[in-house]
């Protein structure tokens, strides 16, 4: 990996300024604040955070798409609000859940169509087309309707318009939303060999799947409500909470204070709670083993029946609890109630 920079920011910001209605005055919206990167030339490198963390905000930033509110960002040696257009020739966006191209045209076509729009020549197009269709196991559906393609396939289309050009950067922004977990793992293992294959190349990645980020990624920064939390390796994020003993528990609906009598035991750093129609999910963090006999007291004095009890390794999810103090699924309720 090299040393030099393909991205990085000097204390982005970004503010919308947003109506609550007609007569309401405007008010301001923060989507990032004070972010610092900085991804090495050849780093496979992932922003992990719920929907609504600013993840998207960053990206449309970082491909020219949208002018930052304050500090500055450079993509592959150019400020991308100074220069765009040196910016653009080297990097390509591929976005999660997006439909593109014209369903009347075959898959075939419409990438010749974009290669068009890169200004390519037809040749050298229809030969990087059909060599990228074999490679991401598209070959057979060449000559099918765009508009007749699932989701997935649709989505291995998009993969192979964004690689074209073979940018020297690429920004995937949720790549894997809404597809099946085999169209999922085609996809992941395109871009580990696309990686592969030229030291010189760039990732960036936005996702909310933990695992998702811990496969592919280098190095990861934990974002939530626009800053960024931490910054490090997956295996050195979760170090950080080696301290901790982690047990997930799955027992009976709880009632009453059962969870405020948990959380109020000693040596229980941490603890979230998931309900389900028929049980209960506690994640915990433990200062020790020990520990747990207490939990499941606790729990059993309040009428709760232990139905599984797991003691595990730390996740990336873990590092996000520790850090926002709630799951990932519980910050994406809270910001779409913020922004609903």
């Amino acid at each position: 990996m090299s040393t030099s920079f393909a991205i990085r920011t000097e204390a982005v910001g970004r503010v919308y300024r947003v109506r609550g209605g007609k007569r309401d005055a405007p008010k301001s919206r923060v989507a990032l604040a004070d972010v610092t990167l900085q991804v090495a030339t050849g780093e496979f490198f992932g922003l992990l955070g719920p929907n609504g963390a600013g993840k998207t905000t960053l990206i449309k930033i970082l491909t020219t798409l949208l002018a930052p509110s304050s500090g500055t960002a450079f993509v592959a040696g150019h400020d991308v609000a100074r220069f765009p257009e040196r910016v653009r020739p080297h990097i390509n966006m591929v976005s999660g859940g997006e439909s593109s191209g014209y369903g009347l045209l075959t898959v075939r076509e419409n990438l010749w169509m974009f290669g068009q729009f890169y200004g390519l020549d037809s040749r050298s197009t229809y030969c990087r087309v059909d060599e990228l269709l074999e490679i991401i196991g598209l070959s057979d559906r060449a000559h099918t309707k765009s508009s007749d393609l699932s989701t997935g396939l649709r989505q291995k289309m998009n993969i192979v318009r964004d690689f074209l050009t073979d940018p020297q950067v690429v920004f995937l922004d949720e790549p894997t939303l809404g597809l099946d977990v085999g169209a999922a793992r085609e996809l992941r293992a395109f871009v580990k060999g696309w990686m592969a294959a030229e030291p010189a190349r760039t990732m960036l990645l936005t996702t909310h799947y933990m695992a998702e980020a811990e496969e592919l990624c280098d190095r990861v920064a934990i974002i939530n409500a626009g800053r960024v939390l931490a910054c490090d390796t997956p295996a050195s994020l979760k170090r950080r909470l080696q301290r901790d003993v982690i047990f997930r528990l799955e027992v009976s609906p709880l009632r009453g204070d059962a969870l405020s009598a948990i959380t109020s035991l000693p040596g229980v750093n941490k603890a979230t709670h998931t309900a389900h129609d028929d049980r209960s999910a506690i994640e915990l963090m433990l200062a020790e083993d020990s520990v747990i006999s207490g939990v499941v007291g606790a729990l059993t004095g309040h009428g709760a029946q232990i139905l599984t009890l797991q003691k595990r390794e730390p996740t990336l999810e873990d590092v996000f609890v520790d850090l926002v103090g709630v799951s990932m699924a519980e910050a994406e309720r809270a910001t779409d109630k913020v922004t609903a």
